[in-house]
């Protein structure tokens, strides 16, 4: 608070500034204007008055914020600004110290453009692998542009000074405003259906990024990156890019420069001509001494020296390879011979009735073998068997009953060994060695201790 009557000026002034600074909608403003009294300081401050028809403001960009700067900035630029409002104490002027600034109207292309650039890239319009290259003589050459601009002109005197064989074929299109894209995209289409063409030049001279638009517009990106035929794109200067150079197979900084990229030059071509002409007579040259050299050293060899000498030297080769051949045949012959009476034994030997015969023999043999083998079998089986037989009688229990001893059973069939198992009037079946007795006990008589053991 100034609480004082009187107060200085200083006081007064940083009061103010403390005002603004603390108040939040001025320490983010946007502006828009036209910058008069540019000045840019030594140490890269830019200083300058932002105005519109009514009013200006005194506007400080330092040289941190303003090394980002895309563009320069001049008098009479339209600008977008943002930034802060202070005082500046010495002058007691209010000020705008700004922290971006884009130049006016560029603000909405400029986002356009950056997110088709991202959009097409991420299609993959952009790939270096799917450039097309371009014909290395191209005869049939398209151009899509304006046919009454400096381009068409530029483009045809540099051509036909190059290289005057090319035949040009131009498609007009409108290259500005609204229906500029629909325009180029359908000439490049157009341009694909003609089977002669070799290569596509798109372009259009320098100007502003509005004037230059209809090549940043996807659908002409479109029809480029679907062309079979290699497209060079030329659109404005040097520093212009467009989205259409992005995609196209080649850029050219300048349509005069396309021109000069998509024909070669005749003198160096005549130059490449020449060369290539020298080098093949040379190797013609050199092959004829190479072969001279070869015919003079056959005309030099024994054979054509002494023909004679040399037939009669080969007819007695031709002898000796006879000899050797007649030789060689005879002993393949008696070698053959020789396999062939072994193979006639062997067949003799494996001839199917005598193989039956002796098989038949041989089964014959194998058959009394075996009943000879069953009979011996047998009678040792039979031997054995009486001889069991008698060891099994001397062993029956029928065999001792039948010398007059006898087997009791009580009436539970199990078999009565002593007089204790018994009690009086218990029925017995006695076995006899002839039958049975059933009987009941009427009394009991233990034998003595010295019967029992004798």
């Amino acid at each position: 608070m100034l609480s004082d009557r009187y107060i200085s000026v200083t006081r007064l002034t940083r009061y103010i500034k403390q005002l603004m600074e603390s108040d939040g909608e001025l320490q983010d403003v946007w502006l828009k204007g036209e910058i008069s009294n540019f000045k840019r300081h030594s140490r890269g401050h830019l200083y300058m008055t932002i105005k519109d028809k009514t009013a200006r403001i005194r506007a400080v960009m330092f040289a941190g914020n303003a090394k980002n700067l895309a563009f320069e900035p001049e008098d009479g630029m339209k600008v977008l600004v943002q930034g802060s409002i202070s005082l500046y104490e010495p002058y007691g002027e209010y000020q705008i110290y700004i922290r971006e600034m884009e130049q006016g109207g560029l603000g909405r292309l400029f986002l356009a453009f950056e997110a088709l650039k991202k959009k097409l890239e991420a299609l993959g319009m952009f790939d270096p692998s799917r450039k097309k290259p371009l014909p290395e003589v191209p005869y049939e050459i398209g151009i899509v542009t304006s046919p009454t601009g400096a381009v068409i002109r530029d483009l045809f005197t540099t051509i036909k000074r190059r290289f005057p064989a090319a035949r040009l074929t131009v498609f007009p299109v409108l290259v500005q405003g609204a229906d500029a894209a629909p325009s180029i995209a359908a000439a490049i289409r157009q341009a694909n259906r003609m089977k002669d063409l070799n290569v596509l030049i798109v372009g259009r001279g320098g100007g502003s990024i509005e004037d230059l638009w209809a090549f940043n517009e996807e659908i002409v990106a479109e029809a480029i990156f679907q062309s079979r035929l290699p497209v060079i794109s030329a659109v404005g200067h040097e520093t212009d890019f467009t989205i259409a150079d992005f995609v196209a197979d080649r850029r050219a900084p300048t349509p005069t420069a396309a021109g000069e990229f998509v024909v070669p030059d005749r003198q160096e071509l005549g130059r490449r001509i020449d060369n290539l002409s020298g080098r093949l007579e040379k190797s013609v040259e050199a092959r004829l001494v190479r072969e001279t050299d070869r015919l003079n050293q056959i005309m030099q060899a024994y054979a054509f020296k002494y023909p004679g000498q040399l037939i009669l030297q080969k007819e007695q080769e031709r002898d000796q390879m006879t000899e050797h051949l007649r030789k060689a045949m005879m002993r393949l012959l008696n070698g053959k011979g020789d396999q062939l009476v072994l193979a006639d034994r062997l067949l003799s030997n494996n001839r199917p009735a005598a193989m039956l015969d002796r098989s038949r023999k041989l089964l014959q043999e194998h058959s009394r073998h075996l009943i000879q083998s069953f009979n011996r079998f047998l009678k040792e089986k039979n031997a054995g068997f009486e001889r069991m037989v008698l060891q099994l009688n001397a062993l029956s229990p029928l065999r001792i009953m039948a010398r007059g001893y006898n087997l009791a059973y009580n009436q539970h069939e199990q078999l009565v060994k002593s007089v204790e198992e018994v009690s009086p009037g218990d029925p017995l079946t006695v076995q006899m060695h002839d039958g049975i007795i059933d009987c009941q006990i009427w009394g009991i008589e233990e034998a003595k201790e010295s019967e029992r053991s004798k």
